[in-house]
């Protein structure tokens, strides 16, 4: 017990600490924050000041234009414009000089202030006859007043001031008829402010961009000013800066000192209250604080969907929600306390879970993605439900107990069942739309040995009309007609095993049998066309694996395409070139090793775009005869033996297709 309150004497001094020195941070910030705040305010004010001297100086300088545009309005003689001119220099001691002078500048009529000698007895007026020009010519480009640049005036006393000239254009009638001169002392200009009083302290000056000072007006001091406010007096053709200092110190220490110690004082008794206080009502906070999490938890549980339940180590229910009373129909009354078995197993399933919970009971953590099982309702209906337990940990990490929550899926089940059947009806949908498939595939697959069965069968009949009668080639005929039964037979079988999507029967075949086989088909067709046919096969090629009824029918395809390309009259070089070779990298990129590529050239008018975009469509087809599947099974056939059908345009003219198989080598691989 000593040892505990000495430290809790500790913590408490510690806290103490800690609050004071917060305290004096507090403080100090406050203190800083104070500064600057009435640092601000004294920059703030002098800018204000600053702008409204711009301003004082801007209208003054502006009326000073319109008395000068009046003055020679009214009455444009020479003798009652020097009258107007000297009454006017009276009135205003910033102006030195007053000239009317012609359109070229020469001087007409001048009038001195009086306040002051001559202001150019010293230098003469001759040598700032150029900044007069310069300004008159701003004046008469903008077609209003100009100012010139400012420069320095020497005098008698070996001083001298900063002026800058004033050029006021005359118009009469739209055009030029003079220009009246006025020169302006900058250190008169800051003196004749009118109702700007300066403080002990402050200090206005006339400066160039780079910070040297052209007039100034208040006491010049020594070192840095502690407040500097800066604003430009734009005027036309020239620009100048106002630049108003001031010498007030930084805000002092001493009151804002003073308001921090009373702060000091407020927060210590406030401090000493707090804590007096926190003692009395820390029991209360913690028990309210208690309710209200329990309180929380348990509006949260309650307005779950998913049932709630916990057991202890002996399989007793410790706590249920309502979402799973009205679950399985029991209040929690009913189900509190209640041990194995439970109320909602079903009688015949008791042996099954109970077995179970003793396996969970024993320390066997349950998958974590649930298991599904089935709960019996008050009433004896059942339902199926998702359970998803972990382990029930204390505060000391010692496990209490089991907590599950309890998802009925009985609507998950039931659309289930629905997509099932949706599933099953789409199959059957898929099985009578390959049926039509099959069907349109037979009868134009079909076309070409029936047709040739009919060729060979009118040629026997030819022979058996001959008196010379040649068994020989009445034989060859037969056979002809019995190899195209035959091969119309397996073409049935390959498109039947085609539609079922299965894997073919494969074989080694050499590429010139492939070519072998179907050209006396070839032969017969370009016979009739006027057709030479050149084959091309590489010396020592490969055997490719595949099947071979389904490729001689893409060949026997292309050929055929190719060659009824170019059945037009405008045609007179018909060569259909059927080439083999290993396959280059344009088309097998991944395997260039181990493919062999086969070409089908025509030269025919070609494939325009609009046809190439659909071209393997199936359906899609330029024949009036044709029916469109022709190239969308040959893409077909040659997609399931992993290959490549593409064409390209053939060189001077016609159309070039190409294919890409495996050899017997890297076609181990099988192909879906």
């Amino acid at each position: 017990m000593p040892q505990r309150r000495l430290a809790r004497l500790g913590n408490r001094w510690s806290l103490w600490l800690l609050l004071m020195l917060l305290v004096l941070l507090v403080l100090g910030t406050l203190v800083w924050l104070a500064g600057r705040f009435e640092a601000s305010q004294v920059q703030s004010q002098l800018d204000r000041d600053a702008t409204e001297v711009v301003n004082d100086i801007r209208t003054s300088l502006t009326r000073n234009v319109q008395s000068l545009q009046a003055m020679h309005a009214r009455d444009p003689s020479v003798e009652n414009w020097t009258a107007k001119a000297a009454a006017f220099l009276a009135e205003h001691r910033e102006l030195l000089r007053l000239e009317w002078r012609t359109p070229a500048l020469a001087m007409q009529a001048q009038v001195d202030s009086p306040f002051r000698p001559p202001v150019f007895e010293v230098l003469g007026r001759e040598p700032t006859q150029a900044d007069v020009s310069l300004a008159c010519a701003t004046a008469r480009r903008f077609n209003g007043v100009a100012y010139s640049a400012n420069y320095f005036l020497p005098q008698r006393d070996s001083l001298g001031f900063e002026v800058i000239e004033l050029c006021l254009p005359l118009a009469s009638a739209g055009k030029t008829t003079g220009y009246v001169v006025a020169t302006y002392a900058l250190p008169e200009i800051l003196a004749g402010l009118d109702g700007r009083q300066l403080g002990r302290n402050q200090e206005i000056t006339f400066s160039e961009a780079d910070g040297a000072r052209l007039a100034l007006r208040g006491v010049a001091r020594r070192g840095a000013p502690a407040f500097t406010a800066r604003q430009l007096l734009d005027l036309p053709g020239n620009t100048l800066v106002l630049r108003v200092d001031s010498w007030r110190g930084a805000p002092g220490l001493f009151p804002n000192f003073m308001m921090v110690l009373v702060i000091l004082m407020s927060l210590a008794l406030i401090t000493v209250t707090v804590l007096l206080a926190r003692d009395i009502r820390l029991r209360q906070r913690a028990e309210r604080d208690l309710a209200e999490a329990l309180a929380f938890r348990k509006a949260m549980e309650d307005s779950l969907l998913t049932g709630l339940r916990a057991r202890d180590l002996q399989g007793r229910i410790t706590y249920v929600n309502p979402a799973f009373c009205q679950m399985v129909g029991f209040a929690q009354e009913e189900l509190w306390g209640h041990g194995v078995p439970a109320p909602y197993w079903p009688p015949d399933l008791i042996g099954e879970y109970q077995q179970r919970q003793e396996i969970r009971l024993a320390g066997n953590a349950p998958p974590r993605e649930g298991f599904s099982s089935v709960f019996m309702r008050k009433d004896g209906s059942r339902f199926p439900v998702l359970v998803i337990e972990a382990p029930l940990i204390n505060i000391i990490g010692v496990q209490t107990g089991w907590m599950s929550a309890v998802v009925d899926i009985t609507e998950q089940r039931r659309v289930e069942e629905l997509s099932r059947t949706s599933q099953d009806r789409l199959q059957a949908t898929a099985r009578l739309a390959t049926v039509g498939e099959m069907a349109s595939l037979l009868s134009h697959e079909l076309n070409q040995p029936l047709a040739a069965i009919s060729s060979y069968a009118t040629g026997s009949l030819n022979l058996l009309q001959d008196e010379n009668l040649d068994v020989a080639d009445l034989a060859m005929a037969m056979r002809r007609i019995a190899e195209q039964a035959e091969r119309a037979g397996k073409v049935i079988k390959s498109v039947h095993d085609f539609v079922r999507r299965r894997a073919e029967a494969r074989e080694a075949v050499a590429p010139q049998a492939l070519f072998d086989a179907i050209m006396p088909l070839v032969q017969l067709q370009a016979r009739k066309l006027g057709v030479q046919v050149v084959i091309d096969v590489a010396a020592s090629l490969p055997l490719v694996l595949c099947d071979r009824t389904m490729v001689e029918q893409v060949l026997l395809n292309l050929a055929r395409n190719a060659m009824q390309a170019m059945d037009q009259p405008g045609i007179a070089e018909r060569v259909l070139s059927l080439r083999v070779a290993p396959a280059g990298a344009n088309l097998r990129a991944a395997q260039p090793i181990g493919w062999l590529e086969f070409s089908v050239s025509d030269g025919g008018p070609g494939i325009s775009p609009e046809v190439a975009e659909r071209l393997f469509t199936p359906f899609f087809t330029t024949k009036d005869e044709g029916m469109g599947l022709g190239l969308s099974l040959c893409r077909t056939v040659v997609e399931q033996h992993g290959g490549f059908l593409g064409h390209e345009p053939h060189f001077p003219q016609g159309t070039t297709f190409r294919f890409t198989l495996p050899t017997a080598v890297v076609a181990a691989v099988p192909f879906v």
